[in-house]
């Protein structure tokens, strides 16, 4: 697959979409990670925005790292694979400074973006700005898929907000759709109830949901309606967990492991970082 996939690659990443079998897309943060992937025979990579940061020493979904992630962007669409890039809100408040972002990256040979309305500060995008950012966006970019997340759910379990209400959830996607979303993204909603809900109030809009072992299994999200499934910063813990513990394990033989980290936890490894370069 060349560096620019045409027509056909962006055809081919919507139809993994409506398989009849949800899309397990993993997500990578850097060329190697990526690669190996793809050598495995996944034929969509997408990216992971705690992973991009953090390997950068910057914190993640506060745009600072639109640089980076427009750089490995472009290398990784050099892979035999589909890519899908997540751009957090979009490195920008202004919609037409995120459509250019987004057209940039589709001249890069990137089939689709995932756009967040989640803010640092952490509230939600004004309902209103975030459907003009997709509807730039497609305006300039009418065949990448935008893949529209909402953090009603995320910002409650990471203890930025209060329990979320479903009824806020789906009015959010529904107008999101309407402005022109091909796909919508709830990270953190675990309840089956609620998955399968909004899956077939959806339709044919398919409905991302973000892997969380211990809450659910591709097979159960598969019969929820579910048609496709992030491994979000799942892989980049994980990546780490092994090789620290792999280090640790030679150097104190018999010692138990640690648990997997969490996202806070991984994010807080920049902080030396920010701290020294700040």
């Amino acid at each position: 697959m060349s560096a620019h996939p045409g027509p056909d690659g962006h055809t081919a990443f919507h139809r993994l979409h409506h398989t009849g079998r949800p899309l397990l897309l993993p997500n990578a943060w850097d060329h190697a990670s990526a690669a190996a992937l793809v050598r495995r025979g996944f034929p969509a990579i997408g990216t992971t925005s705690l992973g991009v940061a953090v390997a950068a020493g910057l914190p993640d979904a506060t745009g600072a790292t639109r640089a980076e992630t427009l750089a490995l962007a472009r290398g990784l669409t050099r892979l035999p694979a589909l890519v899908s890039v997540d751009i957090e809100g979009g490195f920008s408040e202004r919609p037409e400074e995120v459509a250019a972002l987004a057209a940039a990256l589709d001249a890069a040979g990137v089939v689709g973006v995932n756009i967040e309305d989640g803010r640092p500060d952490g509230t939600l995008a004004p309902l209103a700005r975030q459907c003009a950012v997709i509807e730039a966006v497609k305006e300039r970019v009418p065949r990448l898929f935008v893949n529209a997340r909402t953090d009603t759910h995320w910002l409650a379990a990471t203890g930025a907000a209060g329990a979320p209400r479903l009824s806020v959830t789906a009015e959010r996607l529904e107008h999101y759709v309407r402005a022109g979303a091909d796909g919508v993204f709830v990270p953190a909603l675990t309840d089956e109830h609620h998955i399968a809900s909004l899956a077939d109030d959806l339709g044919d809009t398919p409905l991302n949901i973000l892997l969380s072992p211990g809450h659910h299994t591709y097979e159960r999200l598969a019969e929820l309606g579910v048609r496709r499934i992030s491994c979000g910063s799942l892989l980049f813990r994980a990546a780490l967990h092994s090789a620290v513990e792999l280090a640790w394990s030679l150097a104190h033989p018999g010692s138990d492991p640690a648990p997997l980290p969490g996202y806070a936890e991984t994010e807080s490894l920049s902080d030396a970082f920010m701290a020294a370069h700040g």
